[in-house]
């Protein structure tokens, strides 16, 4: 994609969103041309650092659904230090109940998993800023990034990212987009498939594919490479050719890490008590199921960010 196909897409994003608020202005960029680097380079000028953005490497895979690749979009250094953050700490990955909305085991995911917190140190945040930079999506829209582990034969089956219940969609809306990044090299398997996927011509594939893969169009795991895709149409409803999965690894590992962003800002406001409560009706039940353990970040809080359900999760006292 060139860069006047890169901005009319970005400024496009932005078209289709209610005005941002004053705590997302940081994130609108200021683009200034760099010829330090070969081709067309933006720049992203902001308080921490000089984040660059290369068009130049953003391939357009699909319309139906909306898929872009950007190949390197990660260094080395970034991947392998979301995969040491990850170790140690990874958990059978979950799924939201289509019903509730509460996290529960299931067969169609296998992975295990673990979820950073928001700008957790310095390298995490300034994914965190490169990722809003190329989307044009605000930073505080994101969810926190999530690290994925598939071992031989573990995978993802088909599914959306958008939500089928309410409860998910109380803060932030809708997902919007889902940004897949690609930490290790997979020697095979472990695609991202999509099913439902509509093209002129079919995706040539030949034996080095899985059969998993060649059932829609399908991305190979690549070290440092980062796909977006969107789960809602430019009209805000939801897109069923967003159906996607990851294909069963066959041989190595693969690592991943998800930014889910949504419509709206999913920053939680600014509590106006320091009372011992809980800030959502579901935080008893959730409690009761192991989410205090299984995702601690939005149920308990971090160093920087109180969490919604302390109360449930005894992390207080009344």
């Amino acid at each position: 994609m060139d860069s006047r196909n890169f901005l009319a897409f970005s400024l496009s994003l932005i078209l289709i969103f209610p005005p941002i608020s004053s705590a997302s202005i940081r994130f609108i960029p200021r683009w200034s041309s760099s010829s330090n680097r070969e081709g067309t380079v933006i720049k992203q000028k902001t308080s921490a650092s000089s984040l660059v953005i290369d068009p130049t490497r953003v391939t357009q895979l699909s319309w139906t659904p909306r898929v872009f690749l950007y190949k390197g979009l990660l260094t080395d250094e970034e991947c392998d230090h979301f995969i040491n953050l990850a170790k140690g700490k990874l958990e059978k990955s979950m799924v939201a109940d289509n019903d509730s909305g509460k996290s529960v085991e299931s067969e169609v995911r296998t992975s295990s998993g673990m979820f950073l917190s928001k700008r957790q140190d310095d390298i995490v945040a300034n994914v965190e800023a490169k990722l809003a930079a190329w989307t044009f999506l605000p930073e505080e829209n994101g969810e926190s990034m999530q690290i994925l582990h598939y071992e031989n034969g573990q995978k993802y089956e088909p599914h959306f990212d958008f939500f089928h219940d309410q409860v998910n969609q109380q803060l932030g809306g809708h997902r919007i987009a889902t940004v897949l990044m690609y930490l290790s090299n997979v020697k095979k398997g472990g695609e991202t498939v999509f099913p439902m996927w509509k093209g002129a011509t079919a995706q040539p594939k030949d034996d080095s594919w899985t059969q998993c893969a060649k059932q829609g169009y399908a991305v190979k795991p690549m070290k440092g490479d980062a796909l977006l895709f969107f789960n809602l149409h430019p009209n805000a409803t939801t897109d069923p050719s967003s159906l996607h999965g990851s294909c069963p690894v066959v041989e190595g590992e693969k690592w991943s890490a998800t930014r889910w962003i949504h419509v709206k800002s999913f920053e939680r406001p600014v509590s106006r008590t320091t009372e011992c409560v809980d800030e959502n009706e579901s935080c008893e039940k959730w409690a009761k199921a192991g989410e205090c353990k299984k995702n601690p970040v939005y149920m308990v809080g971090s160093e920087t960010d109180q969490g919604y359900c302390r109360k449930s999760c005894k992390a207080c006292s009344s």
